[in-house]
């Protein structure tokens, strides 16, 4: 099940968002998740893990059709205020999620793997419900600020003391296993301090620049090929029945290699 967010959790999400530096990084991230999916318009996306619903409402301002699901319900109420009743906000877990396959266009993981118990059935299960792409975004635990996370929630109440944290190399292979060699593509942000500044986007924004491993937040998009559930149909067929002529005629045949032996 892995680790549920409760009020406090999400209240503290929330405020830290608020500050100037951290949310110019969020807006960074959020532009980045849209660039690696590529969505049109009222396409569906589930949000896996919405928490409070920063991103949900962020999907939902870009037009698309959101639906969002968390295993918290208190958690769920918080979200549901802020995208007023424009998105459907569902109970559930990562593991096993209540959607038939090939469901949505998109399902997004935004800083949602980390807290699950299982990783792996959770991507294999985002691979299951969407038909296009999926989007992973993570803290990158090759970065600096990585480091500092892993290392200070042994010491404070920061959220990520409950996180396993999981590199952009332990990823990919989970998803080679789970889908096979399609389509795979990561970036990083945070190689610069978030500080206001069009030098700042600007730099973030560069492909060059995002293509360095050791960003403080890590973006994965995976291309799915559709796949359906198939059985197989049986064929009902009647055996021709022999003709008299036909069987006379290997009797014979039989007959004469009796006599010649």
């Amino acid at each position: 099940m892995g680790y549920v967010f409760t009020i406090e959790d999400a209240r503290r999400w929330d405020a830290w968002w608020e500050k100037p530096a951290n949310r110019i990084a969020l807006d960074l991230e959020h532009d980045l998740m849209m660039g690696m999916i590529r969505p049109m318009r009222l396409d569906t996306v589930l949000d896996i893990g919405c928490g409070g619903g920063g991103t949900t409402s962020f999907l939902v301002r870009k037009g698309m059709d959101v639906t969002g699901l968390d295993p918290s319900s208190p958690v769920l109420e918080i979200a549901s205020k802020k995208v007023a009743h424009k998105a459907d906000l569902h109970r559930g877990f990562a593991e096993d999620l209540p959607f038939d396959d090939n469901s949505f266009h998109y399902a997004c993981l935004y800083k949602t793997l980390e807290f699950v118990d299982d990783p792996r059935k959770a991507l294999e299960e985002a691979c299951r419900v969407a038909k296009y792409r999926v989007f992973v975004g993570m803290v990158n635990p090759c970065s600096f600020r990585g480091g500092s996370l892993r290392v200070r929630r042994w010491f404070g109440q920061s959220i990520y003391r409950h996180a396993r944290f999981i590199s952009l190399w332990e990823l990919k292979g989970m998803i080679r296993e789970l889908v096979g060699n399609v389509p795979v593509q990561w970036r990083t942000l945070g190689q610069l301090p978030s500080r206001p500044g069009r030098i700042t986007r600007y730099m973030e924004k560069s492909q060059y620049v995002q293509k360095c491993p050791f960003g403080a937040f890590a973006g994965m998009s995976v291309t799915l090929f559709p796949r359906f559930r198939t059985r197989p149909l049986e064929l009902r067929t009647r055996p021709k029945p022999s003709t008299g002529a036909v069987v006379a005629g290997l009797v014979g045949s039989v007959r004469r290699e009796k006599r010649w032996k």
